[in-house]
């Protein structure tokens, strides 16, 4: 009696077989933009720039074949399987960031005392926030680029892990502390990522 294979979609669209948790993800690389591997490096090179990130991790291997990342695993482990998902996505974001770039959109918000904010190099400086004497400081990551513009704040960059914690800084530094949420609802806060 032969045996049937079941296919199981995963969500970046490929299939792996049932009850067998190896997988393997392909990446596809767009127009315009290259990558390779020196070593453990993955370099992804586009008209916005170059990343690159370090993709060793046991059990799992990255090739390079023409316009493609093959990331694969011959484990069974689930560790193993998530961290391909993991690298796949690091991956498209790198393609994304050096093809596109990213943009994150802050808004200010306040109800009796204006917000004042400066830039000072690599470092926002936030003034008069809950009428506040002394002001605070949020660090702009190197690599991305800050926009002051009336009630809101606009990074760009390439590469999204640096501008997702240059936004999460910001956030931060405008946290309210000892006092009801819900009433002082004052602060910066991220209301688009893209």
């Amino acid at each position: 009696m032969q045996e049937k294979k079941v296919l199981v979609a995963n969500f970046s669209g490929t299939y792996t077989e049932a009850g067998d948790m190896s997988a393997t993800r392909i990446v596809k690389i767009p127009e315009g933009v290259k990558a390779h591997l020196d070593g453990s490096q993955l370099r992804v090179t586009g008209p916005k720039g170059q990343l690159s990130r370090n993709v060793r991790f046991p059990q799992v291997e990255v090739t390079c074949k023409g316009n493609e990342v093959i990331i694969s695993t011959e484990s069974k482990r689930k560790e193993m399987t998530a961290m391909v998902g993991t690298l796949e996505a690091h991956t498209k974001n790198m393609c994304r960031g050096v093809s596109e770039g990213f943009e994150y959109h802050m808004k200010m918000v306040y109800s009796h005392f204006p917000i004042q904010l400066k830039l000072q190099g690599n470092r926002l400086e936030i003034a008069n926030f809950l009428g506040e004497k002394k002001a605070r400081y949020a660090r702009i990551e190197p690599g991305v680029t800050a926009k002051i513009a009336n009630d809101e704040v606009v990074l760009t960059g390439i590469d999204r892990e640096l501008v997702g914690t240059s936004a999460a800084n910001i956030e931060h530094a405008t946290h309210i502390r000892n006092r009801d949420p819900r009433v002082f609802q004052d602060g910066i806060y991220i209301v688009q990522r893209g």
